[in-house]
């Protein structure tokens, strides 16, 4: 097995379900985390400039859904099934699109209420409320996403959409099988505890 460094930020963002998998597979990793304040001192010296970096040995992996695709392998969280996977990269991809809107405002300096008016009125009926209505009629016929086991599609489930839930749990009063999937996959016990001994950020 490898030596697994993952460098991110102090916070949780696109890192933190590659973490869980980790975690949830019982793989040893280092954490190793940038406040931002140190990073303009420290992006010279990460491969590519950006982060996440997986460093696998000593070579690094670059983007983050590179870095959670290669750790679902090696954490047995891959379908064997060809179309299943590919089922799992579909719905990453669309989750990725989703969050990227999201991460992207979060980083503008627009103020909390004009955040507020644009979830409300532009990002969540036209961009992840679609989302939700197809997912949750997935999830109301069957345990998982694909197949009988979780997946790396499951984890990401869980957190994008959790994290999205802790702010805004008034938006899936209608996706109550989209709600429960993320309580499953968060009390699985090895993520469970990650959560409970996890660092506090907030975000």
């Amino acid at each position: 097995m490898p030596d697994f460094t993952l460098i991110y930020f102090n916070a949780r963002g696109t890192a933190e379900p590659i973490r869980w998998m980790f975690t949830y597979a019982d793989i040893p990793f280092s954490d190793e985390r940038i406040e931002r304040e140190d990073w303009p001192e420290r992006k010279s010296s990460i491969p590519g400039g950006k982060l996440p970096v997986l460093m696998v040995d000593e070579k690094p992996l670059p983007q983050s859904q590179a870095i959670a695709r290669y750790v679902a392998r090696e954490a047995g969280l891959l379908p064997e099934d060809n179309l299943e996977a590919a089922y799992c990269d579909a719905l990453v991809d669309t989750i990725r699109d989703v969050m990227e809107k999201v991460y992207g405002k979060m980083m503008s300096e627009e103020d909390e209420d004009e955040r507020k008016r644009w979830f409300v009125e532009e990002f969540f009926p036209y961009h992840m409320a679609p989302v939700l209505a197809r997912l949750n009629a997935r999830l109301s016929g069957q345990e998982w996403f694909v197949g009988e086991q979780v997946t790396w599609a499951d984890f990401m489930i869980a957190h994008a959409f959790g994290e999205i839930h802790s702010h805004h749990p008034d938006v899936f009063e209608d996706y109550s099988a989209v709600t429960e999937h993320i309580e499953k996959v968060r009390e699985l016990p090895a993520i469970k505890d990650w959560i409970e001994n996890r660092p506090e950020t907030s975000h």
